[in-house]
């Protein structure tokens, strides 16, 4: 039996769900096929269910603030709010009809089931297999990537989807992983009662971040209670004999000990799983689907495989709802012979919402320099701006720009502190833009707000870079 329409996406996580939606907006025939939920991680066990958790913690940490700021006050973690906001709110205690109702009322033939690519443009389910006449679209996602340690497999523990399905809070939690995802729920179940410990390979959090951003949240995680590790992986893990807890054996001898281990290690593409070596591309042999920087898969003979293309995860080009979203539309109007902007052209903001948020976008110093950049920086506190002084218990950070210096414009930049997030948009305009560091400068930037650290750093550049304010 064999199904056709013209365009076929396998995975609909926020990248396929856009291309599948916009390909039926244009007035494609489209089946979507989908092995788990519709939506797929980020509304589920991701970026929705996380931010309740830490909108949650942070305003637990807020009352403790109380007493530095406004009087006295008492605050009893419930966890129970949180999981509860999280499955009937979020998540519809994960069942996606919703979901599967807004793709196929908008004209979508939903197939549930594990997908596998059996030729280009044809993919098998359950033994039916189902054919694109114009495009295949693969959007099949990543998944946390577990690391070979001894032991690992003889322990339970979490990922992110454990953690975020919970009921409850471990009297003792030991994360191995130190970047957004480690960070972030860290931080959530220390602020809910936890023990927390987290455990870094890298010599620094966040390692991907520029270094004053890691230690500025290590920092402010330290005196929240957290206990830090960086330098130093884990060894071996093994169940705790003297209850039914974990420890982990460090490559210095140390041992940490805690009732639940949180993996938060990376994400992990299993192309093995769709079976890419049809396609000519050897699953042990990429991380994600090479791509054009139109999004056409490249063969390991170094030719495009027409009509067949990657969003997303998959993709290797960030693992962010954003990029999958956005890469979405461009394959989409792709499909449907409309103009689009090549990836490569495009710049990719990020934030880690942690308390302090990091947001960042460009290139940091490190590389921008590798890039053969004649590179100038400036940074300036967030804590010494107007609005960082106001704002009191919780103001550390900083903001961090990259310049460059011939061209005389910011190619990179980074904010750490309160609303990172949201002060990285005039950051980002000013990177994708090129906008000129003078422009800038001469901005009338608005008192007292947190952007108007934009002024601050501005003003530390060399003078060189400037003709007056």
């Amino acid at each position: 039996m064999t199904n056709a329409a013209d365009v076929i996406v396998l995975g609909l996580g926020p990248g396929g769900e856009q291309a599948a939606t916009d390909c039926l907006a244009g007035g494609l025939s489209v089946i979507g096929i989908e092995a788990e939920l519709v939506g797929g991680e980020c509304p589920y066990w991701g970026c929705i269910p996380s931010k309740m958790a830490i909108r949650a913690a942070t305003v637990l940490e807020e009352s403790r603030r109380i007493s530095d700021l406004a009087g006295s006050s008492t605050t009893t973690p419930d966890w129970n709010m949180v999981a509860s906001r999280i499955r009937n709110q979020a998540t519809d205690n994960w069942n996606d009809q919703i979901a599967v109702d807004r793709f196929t009322g908008n004209g979508g033939t939903f197939v549930r089931g594990h997908g596998t690519i059996t030729q280009p443009r044809e993919v098998e389910v359950d033994g039916v297999r189902y054919t694109a006449n114009k495009a295949l679209v693969i959007a099949s996602g990543t998944k946390a990537a577990v690391p070979p340690i001894p032991g690992l497999d003889t322990v339970s523990f979490w990922t992110n989807r454990e953690a975020l399905k919970s009921t409850n809070v471990p009297p003792s939690l030991v994360v191995l992983g130190g970047g957004a995802i480690g960070c972030e729920l860290a931080q959530v179940f220390n602020r809910f009662g936890s023990k927390v410990t987290i455990i870094e390979a890298a010599p620094r959090l966040i390692a991907l971040e520029e270094p004053e951003a890691g230690e500025i949240l290590a920092q402010a995680l330290a005196d929240d209670g957290i206990s830090v590790i960086v330098g130093v992986g884990a060894k071996s893990v093994a169940k705790d004999p003297a209850n039914d807890g974990v420890n982990v054996t460090l490559a210095d001898g140390a041992v940490i000990s805690g009732d639940t281990l949180l993996v938060a290690t990376g994400r992990s593409s299993d192309l093995s799983a769709i079976d890419t070596g049809v396609l000519g591309i050897d699953p042990k042999a990429h991380r994600g689907l090479p791509t054009n920087d139109y999004l056409e898969l490249i063969n390991d003979s170094g030719s495009i495989i027409n009509g067949v293309y990657a969003v997303g995860d998959v993709a290797g080009k960030g693992a962010f709802t954003h990029v999958a979203v956005t890469q979405g539309r461009m394959v989409a109007d792709q499909i449907l012979s409309k103009p689009t902007a090549a990836w490569n052209t495009r710049q990719v903001g990020h934030v880690t919402f942690t308390d302090p948020e990091v947001g960042a976008v460009g290139l940091t110093e490190d590389a921008a320099r590798k890039a053969g950049i004649n590179v100038v920086t400036a940074s300036y506190p967030m804590e010494s701006t107007t609005r960082g002084w106001i704002h009191g218990p919780g103001n550390k950070g900083t903001f961090k720009l990259v310049v460059d210096a011939d061209k005389k414009i910011i190619v990179g930049g980074t904010v750490v502190g309160p609303h990172a997030g949201e002060i990285l948009a005039g950051l980002t305009v000013a990177v994708v833009g090129k906008v000129p560091v003078q422009k800038l400068i001469e901005t009338v930037w608005a008192y007292p707000t947190y952007h108007r650290g934009f002024d601050a750093v501005l003003a530390e550049l060399p003078d060189e870079l400037k003709t007056g304010r």
